[in-house]
């Protein structure tokens, strides 16, 4: 199973549920955003490592951490010397490798945002409640449709008090993740919520959200 976590733009936690998802699914999580890399990094080789053809996808995955993660290279001259092509071929690996992979791809419309969907079961959206985020959202969507890739869910985060009617304007589920200090914690520990505030609602959502799109994926893959 391959899922594709996107958004229109920066700053609405797509990493966050990335790493949340990849706890609740015992997946490996794949850093797609060379240039501006979130999850955790450390030692050893990267996925720049790989798409440069040093070492295997497998070997630069992180077994010894919370959650499985292929972090992405941090170093900006790496970044533009690689081909971001072969991203495709790195994640159909990992696939049969690992069985389960949720890749946190760059923000935007761009090229290198559009490649995870390009293999992936189905496609997890995430953004705010903000108008602009909505309007993003929306056109990412679009082009998750375009590439054949499924919206499993979208997950409409920080949501305080009432949150908008927007599934017909995001044309898929949708859940929502409260806003919760539970979240900002776990994002300075730098752990998945799902570990670091197992019993609060965003995670508890979290866990909605991996059933859910296990439950697409699946249909997903018997169709074709």
């Amino acid at each position: 199973m391959i899922l594709s976590v996107s958004s229109g733009k920066g700053g609405v936690g797509k990493s966050t549920v990335s790493l949340a998802l990849g706890d609740v699914l015992d997946a490996v999580v794949v850093d797609g955003d060379v240039t501006m890399a979130d999850l955790p990094a450390g030692a050893g080789p990267t996925l720049t490592d790989v798409l440069a053809g040093s070492v295997r996808p497998a070997e630069a995955v992180r077994d010894d951490w919370a959650v499985s993660v292929l972090p992405a290279g941090r170093s900006l001259a790496s970044a533009r010397a690689i081909d971001m092509a072969a991203l495709t071929d790195v994640i159909t690996r990992l696939d049969e490798e690992y069985g389960t992979v949720v890749v946190d791809g760059p923000a935007g419309l761009g090229a290198d945002a559009a490649l995870p969907m390009t293999v992936a079961d189905a496609a997890v959206l995430v953004t705010t409640p903000a108008t602009a985020a909505i309007a993003d959202a929306v056109r990412t969507r679009a082009l998750a449709r375009e590439l054949e890739a499924g919206v499993g869910a979208v997950v409409l985060n920080r949501v305080r008090e009432r949150r908008p009617p927007v599934e017909k304007r995001l044309g898929g589920p949708v859940v929502s993740i409260p806003e919760s200090t539970a979240v900002a914690r776990a994002t300075t520990r730098g752990l998945p919520l799902t570990l670091a505030a197992p019993e609060s609602t965003p995670a508890e959502r979290i866990r909605s959200l991996g059933r859910r799109v296990s439950r697409v994926t699946r249909r997903s893959r018997f169709e074709r």
